[in-house]
């Protein structure tokens, strides 16, 4: 187990490149299972939950070679195996494997996912919609099982507007016979990158991107090849790194469009932000940033992966800033660790309000999730002498290669073993 080490104060310059969209990664590679031929995924991200789903492909049956950022899975002789336990558990997004095995097996038993703990993440919409094809779904001893004679095209309508779940009833809908509409669907960007997938593995959908998706069921899917989005979060956390300490960063492959919500708060705090095709440069060109209220929103607003990050570069603002999580409600963990680097700050009901500017000193905390492990490199980068972040485990999850990314553009960042007391320290809080 290891702990990153962070000495902060450095300014930073150069060219940072973006890797492939971690939330199109974990759907994109369940998807491969509808498919009756080769699926090839090109510009992967190299993350722990990308392996993990590559383990799970394997213990079905999958034939799965990943090497440098492409991942080829041979799915034709996959079979409905139980999945209650094991791998599936260390990962949120093992839930796709639900629909993409009920499309193609019509029944798939699934332990509870894992993942970041971020409070209450139901899955009762996407129950809700696979019900809706024709599913009967239970809970029994931990594990979702869901078993279907024949799914057949329904309209939906989400009660809340959910990512997972508009995914997840798009990979079960996409073998069902006759047309399902998804109403009040999600409209992220990673939700249009796999609907791109299943097209060219022979789909018929319609409207995705928008809050109404319509698709027919088709008897099969084939093979194909596709290239990943770029990951507008991790794009989007490096932005706020080179607002914090950046000369000037270039963020290169980036889709603008995707990060338009952070661009105008971090223009609104006074960081300079140019944008071009498919890069972004940002730089800090004054001392005194001013401080703005975020309110996280479904896309295209302003989003909750990115609040934690934010909130880091907020304790440099002057006055009072307000972050309010609209999606998350107990997504505020890293402020009791942020306060432990001297940030004035404190949580109210669904918000964290921040007081600055603070000089933060370096110290010992710990990633309790992946995006507050984020919040805390921006800090220990911020702060005066040696940050220690131990749950790097997390941050792994998400990012690729970000120690050698930071270090290219001039960060003092390394990773080191934890002692043994570090180890026993985590597994007690864990």
């Amino acid at each position: 187990m290891e702990k990153l080490m962070i000495e902060g104060g450095h300014r930073l310059k150069g060219t940072i490149q973006v890797s492939g969209a971690k939330n199109s990664a974990v759907a994109l590679i369940p998807a491969a299972i509808l498919a009756n031929s080769t699926v090839t995924i090109e510009q992967l991200p190299n993350i722990s939950d990308v392996r993990t789903l590559c383990e799970l492909l394997k213990e079905i049956g999958g034939k799965v070679v990943y090497e440098g950022h492409t991942l080829t899975i041979d799915p034709s002789q996959m079979i409905d195996m139980p999945l209650p336990n094991g791998p599936v558990k260390k990962l949120r997004a093992s839930y796709y494997l639900m629909g993409a095995m009920l499309g193609r097996f019509k029944k798939a038993v699934i332990g509870l996912p894992g993942g970041c703990n971020l409070g209450p993440r139901p899955i009762d919409q996407h129950i809700k919609g696979f019900e809706a094809l024709g599913a009967s779904v239970t809970n029994e001893q931990g594990a979702i099982y869901l078993r279907a004679k024949e799914l057949r095209g329904a309209r939906i309508y989400l009660d809340v507007v959910s990512v997972g779940a508009t995914i997840n009833i798009m990979l079960a809908a996409v073998r069902a016979k006759g047309r399902t509409i998804i109403e009040n669907a999600a409209k992220e960007p990673e939700i249009i990158d796999v609907a791109t997938l299943l097209s060219s593995m022979g789909a018929k959908i319609k409207g995705a991107g928008t809050d109404v998706i319509r698709i027919d069921g088709v008897d099969e899917l084939h093979g194909c090849r596709h290239s990943i989005i770029p990951d507008r979060i991790e794009a989007g956390t490096y932005m706020i790194v080179a607002a914090a300490m950046g000369d000037r960063v270039l963020i290169d492959n980036v889709i603008p469009r995707h990060l338009e919500s952070l661009t105008a708060k971090l223009r609104e705090m006074g960081i300079t932000v140019d944008i071009y095709d498919d890069q972004i440069a940002v730089s800090r060109q004054v001392n005194e940033l001013k401080s703005v209220d975020i309110k996280t929103l479904v896309y295209p607003g302003f989003p909750t992966d990115l609040q934690q990050p934010l909130t880091s570069l907020l304790t440099q603002a002057k006055g009072t800033s307000i972050v309010t999580d609209t999606i998350y409600g107990s997504r505020f963990k890293h402020i009791d660790e942020l306060r432990r680097m001297s940030a004035e700050m404190k949580v109210e009901g669904r918000s964290s309000i921040i007081t600055g500017p603070t000089g933060l000193q370096g110290a010992k905390v710990k990633a309790t999730d992946l995006r507050a492990g984020a919040s805390l490199v921006v800090a220990g980068l911020m702060a005066n002498g040696i940050t220690e972040v131990l749950g790097v485990d997390h941050i792994d999850r998400g990012y690729s290669q970000l120690v050698e990314k930071l270090q290219g553009i001039g960060a003092n960042i390394w990773r080191e073993d934890l002692d043994l007391h570090e180890i026993e320290e985590i597994k007690a809080s864990s």
